[in-house]
């Protein structure tokens, strides 16, 4: 009986993807399928991680004036 894992298709630019590629490495149960430099097919059940995931990384990231001059 063949089983099948519900997929969500996620597009985004080749630097998100590439820091979702980032986020697979260790445990390799994110991404179902690369489909090309836009689009990923991940699982369903990780969405909300992705993106939770992706929000932290990009907050350390963000360059705010205000906290340069203190």
């Amino acid at each position: 009986m063949p089983s099948a894992i519900r997929g969500t298709l996620i597009e985004c630019d080749p630097a998100i993807r590439t820091l979702i590629l980032m986020m697979d490495v260790g445990s390799n149960d994110l991404i179902l399928e690369e489909l090309d430099e836009t689009h990923l097919l991940v699982d369903s059940n990780k969405v909300n991680y992705i993106r939770n995931e992706l929000n932290s990384r990009l907050s350390k990231n963000l360059f705010n004036p205000d906290e340069e001059e203190q």
